[in-house]
């Protein structure tokens, strides 16, 4: 059995806020832990960091061919899991499948997944915003199987499949190391949510240490600190990363036409958790 729990998600759909929970849980800080501050230590790492691809292939990204990439992928997979003595959380956007002919995850050092959904309709205008495209790109993007976000000279191509291809291929078969959360419910019921998370972990964590990491760790906290500090995560095209911490956006950021696309095209998957709005 591996040592990575998957922190696996489609973009822009709480890995950030399930990141920063999970440092204030357990490093228990006085303090909300400083944004910048979470990939760092052995508690969090990210799959695409690309030290990671650095200490095992120092030529430059676009010296290495992609299928020579796909398997440094795997490589660094089994590397992250090595580098603790425990387990390790490992933040990951990528879909589970078989991508010219490698899979996309190293499934031999996998401890386990929490899977964050978060309703399409959502995610649409927040991906946009997160890429600098348009909304209807966007929603092409979301819907196209196979799709994998281009590497560039700091970052690894990422294979993120279609929105519904990415929920599937990690829930699509529930098991006991399998923590499937939606984003919805960590806005409504933060505190059953995030003690569920803690439970699914092992974790016998008292009240107030729960409710002190879900302080540190709250949108407002976040946003607050984005803008005081900055935050690395934030791409080019953003004026900030953190927009607005809610559902339903999509209801005045989509139009019906765009709405009808999307419920076309992952209506199964939608249907699974609640997202079919009334009508469509």
């Amino acid at each position: 059995m591996g040592k990575i729990v998957w922190l696996a998600s489609y973009p822009k759909s709480g890995n950030t806020w399930m990141r920063a929970f999970l440092h204030n849980l357990f490093r228990n800080p006085d303090r909300p832990l400083p944004l910048n501050e979470l990939g760092g230590g052995n508690l969090t790492t990210a799959e695409t960091a690309l030290h990671w691809y650095k200490a095992l292939d120092p030529r430059p990204l676009k010296d290495i061919p992609q299928d020579e990439l796909d398997q440094l992928r795997l490589k660094v997979h089994a590397a992250i899991a090595a580098s603790v003595p425990g387990n390790i959380f490992c933040k990951i956007h990528g879909a589970v499948f078989e991508l010219r002919g490698t899979m996309t995850v190293n499934l031999q050092a996998s401890a386990g997944a929490i899977y964050l959904v978060r309703n399409p309709l959502d995610v649409v205008p927040s991906f946009a915003n997160f890429q600098g495209i348009t909304t209807d790109v966007a929603i092409t993007a979301l819907s196209t199987a196979n799709f994998e976000l281009p590497r560039d000279v700091d970052n690894v191509s990422e294979p993120l499949g279609s929105w519904s291809q990415n929920v599937e291929s990690w829930t699509g078969k529930p098991n006991s190391g399998l923590r499937v959360v939606r984003y919805e419910d960590m806005l409504a019921s933060p505190g059953k949510t995030f003690a569920g998370v803690a439970d699914f972990l092992g974790l016998k964590v008292l009240r107030p240490r729960l409710e002190k990491a879900l302080r540190h760790s709250s949108f407002k906290v976040l946003r607050s600190q984005e803008d005081r500090d900055g935050f690395v995560e934030r791409s080019p095209a953003q004026d900030r990363f953190f927009r607005t911490g809610t559902s339903g956006q999509w209801r005045d950021e989509l139009t019906d036409e765009q709405v009808a696309r999307m419920v076309e095209n992952h209506r199964e998957q939608m249907e699974r958790f609640g997202y079919v709005p009334d009508g469509f």
